[in-house]
């Protein structure tokens, strides 16, 4: 269909949405149907309840493993060295300057690039071999380290950009560039939602961190159709802002002004064959629907207190990344489709020892519970979790290097992620980085291949999932990446 087109319109170019919208109530109608009389509108609920089954409908590229992503993002760059990457040379060599053979001339921040020296810093934190698979795990992820036959460990992955802001779009839209659809937005787009009450894509963000900014546009829809955007849910008696009726304002009220209001867009759709105005229809009625589904899924007072336990004392403090954790699988429970949390905090450009043991304090018992309580209730198998940030941190110390203290610097060389379920092969530990940590030494892991092995987890192929845009077909991995097949079950 030509939008510039102003003549009559034939049944042939209407889109699904125009023809419900011109040929009966439109999906105001049938929402309205099932709320009232649930019987006499089983046939439009019907309807109502498929409608969004995404761009690929039922016919993925190939049988998926998983139904639903959760993406857990420490964003500012968690240090692989104190975490998955064990490297006793760093230890053995602590002082001595980075050998220039290793570096290769290769860039480095402002931060550090004028410093005269670059020495070498080792952890200050023991690591230990944990599960059949023998994975390297430091001391300060005991919870994480009793799910390590669980994990898919990938300790080779590396990227281009070198400071925050590009890092983290790129790790969340594909670009470095801002304005690309983010990776749930494309998941949304191209397999759709399994409720129809909720949103397909949810951002949770943990409360009270100060760290490197997050913006809305990390979750956005970028140039895909505006309700692929994940919606954020807060903490608090309002998760969703302006979500709730106005004082006075009753839901049959409500639900007259949206049918008005959804009469008045019918005409603005016929007269300009705008699909945007689709779109906000769609928007009003989930919103409607979410003044009953959200407060209920968002409501852990029911939760027994053997989840609390589960997953730590946190977890009974709204807003902290234990609370959001649990969350993340009431959501799942409830189908909503990828599931975003951030937790910001691991920018250590100093006082590394201190900072990186509260962050782990902070994260590692939610993590293993999120993955047990995922595991017991049947939906680790087709839930895909995915750990880790931006980029890793550099193998010498920023700054002052003592024997309590250093700091490490952003390095985009190489880092490390986990994956567990989903299709992913557990007890895997994937890739290597030299003796040193500063390079991949064998089978590196680009982000345009962790998005396309994400994708192929549930049914995508990534080259085939494109949109249309500005004379040019668009996807998640822009013109790279391929499926890291031996990270698959």
């Amino acid at each position: 269909m030509n939008p510039s087109c102003s003549g009559p319109l034939s049944v042939a170019d209407l889109s699904r949405r125009q023809f419900l919208n011109r040929f009966g109530m439109g999906l105001g109608g049938i929402a309205l149907a099932h709320l009232l009389n649930p019987a006499r509108g089983l046939a439009a609920s019907t309807v109502a309840t498929r409608q969004d089954l995404g761009i690929l409908g039922s016919a993925l590229h190939h049988a998926p493993k998983a139904k639903r992503v959760i993406y857990l993002f420490m964003a500012g760059g968690p240090s692989q060295l104190e975490t998955f990457d064990y490297k006793p040379l760093l230890n053995e060599r602590n002082g001595q300057e980075l050998p220039a053979s290793v570096r290769m001339g290769q860039r480095l921040t402002g931060m550090s690039g004028n410093q005269a020296t670059l020495p070498m810093a080792g952890s200050a934190f023991k690591f230990g071999q944990h599960g059949q698979s023998g994975a390297w795990i430091s001391e300060l992820l005991p919870y994480t380290a009793k799910v390590a036959d669980q994990l898919c460990i990938v300790r080779s992955m590396y990227t281009e950009a070198i400071n925050h802001d590009p890092a983290i779009t790129f790790l969340q839209t594909g670009s470095q560039i801002s304005g690309r659809p983010s990776i749930g937005a494309w998941v949304h787009y191209g397999l759709g939602s399994d409720n129809d009450n909720l949103p397909a894509f949810v951002v949770l963000v943990t409360r009270g961190k100060v760290d490197q900014p997050l913006y809305s546009r990390l979750w956005g829809s970028g140039f895909l159709p505006s309700p692929h955007q994940g919606v954020q849910f807060r903490a608090g008696k309002e998760p969703v802002l302006y979500l709730n009726n106005p004082e006075g304002t009753t839901p049959e009220s409500r639900r007259l002004m949206l049918d008005r209001l959804r009469e008045l867009h019918v005409h603005a759709a016929e007269r300009t064959g705008d699909t945007e105005i689709d779109a906000r229809i769609a928007q009003y009625e989930m919103a409607y629907r979410m003044q009953t589904s959200v407060p209920e899924a968002t409501d852990l007072s029911g939760e027994p207190e053997s989840a609390y336990e589960l997953y730590g004392p946190d977890a009974k403090k709204p807003g902290t990344f234990a609370a959001n954790c649990l969350l993340a699988r009431r959501l799942a429970e409830r189908g909503v489709k990828f599931i975003q949390l951030y937790h910001q905090g691991w920018d250590q450009h100093g006082g590394l020892p201190n900072g990186i043991k509260q962050q782990c304090k902070e994260t590692d018992q939610p993590c293993h519970a999120l993955l047990s309580d995922l595991k017991q209730r049947g939906l680790l198998d087709d839930t895909l979790v995915v750990w880790g940030g931006e980029f890793g941190r550099t193998n010498y110390s920023q700054g002052k290097l003592t024997a309590t203290d250093y700091g490490r610097d952003h390095h985009p060389r190489c880092f490390s992620i986990w994956m567990a379920g989903g299709g992913t092969k557990p007890g895997t530990v994937y890739g290597s980085t030299d003796e040193f940590g500063y390079n991949v030494a064998e089978n590196g892991v680009h982000v345009h291949d962790l998005h396309a092995t994400m994708l192929h987890v549930l049914g995508v192929d990534h080259e085939r999932l494109t949109y249309f845009f500005q004379g040019r077909r668009f996807r998640l991995t822009d013109v790279h990446g391929k499926v890291i097949q031996p990270l698959l079950a």
